[in-house]
């Protein structure tokens, strides 16, 4: 079986990013795309289960596994709340031929592209400017204006690490965004048919 390739995809606040990547899970099953499943320290909130959406482990386990250099990236948000991606569960996907999804942070997605290199694709998809991002968290109505202050400078932040990404898609307007993701993403996989 054909190993997987990797799908590394970042992006500010309000970018867009997430209706993008689940758009191409749902309308392109010929993708095979997968989410990376992460491991949290947090406890599992509702219906969900070790395994399946994250991997649950005690943040000593965490921190062991940290030590035992097992991660192939990991954040702590807050105290003993730890967030990161297995090296081991990414190959065991790929093993499986899934091709993995990373939906993760910029710096998360540097990083992981550093580690694999040409073996995956690295995307950011990036707002036209600060001012529609304003416009658009604005328009969801979910935020205080302080809120929306502190994602738009976090953006600003993060957009300049666009340039460390394989393509910068411009999401000025959503289905042509996801046609351009699309092709890109095609042609990663066509490409690197054969190599491991």
């Amino acid at each position: 079986m054909m190993k997987g390739k990797m799908l590394i995809v970042s992006a500010p606040s309000g970018s867009g990013k997430s209706t993008i990547v689940n758009w191409l899970m749902r309308e392109h099953p010929e993708l095979r795309l997968y989410f990376s499943i992460s491991c949290t320290s947090r406890a599992p909130r509702g219906t969900e289960q070790n395994g399946v959406e994250y991997f649950f482990l005690t943040p000593e386990e965490f921190r062991h596994r940290i030590d035992n250099d097992e991660f192939l990236e990991y954040e702590e948000v807050y105290e003993n709340r730890f967030y990161g991606t297995l090296k081991q569960q990414v190959e065991n996907q790929r093993e499986a031929g899934q091709n993995v999804v990373f939906d993760v942070d910029v710096k998360g997605g540097v990083n992981i592209k550093k580690y694999y290199g040409d073996e995956a694709l690295s995307l950011f998809i990036q707002p036209p400017s600060v001012e529609e991002l304003r416009r658009r968290l604005e328009g969801r109505g979910t935020d205080t204006p302080e809120a929306i202050s502190e994602r738009l400078a976090k953006a600003e932040y993060e957009m300049t690490f666009a340039s460390q990404f394989d393509r910068i898609i411009v999401n000025d307007d959503l289905e042509t965004a996801k046609q351009e993701t699309l092709r890109v993403v095609e042609s990663f996989f066509k490409n690197k048919k054969g190599k491991r």
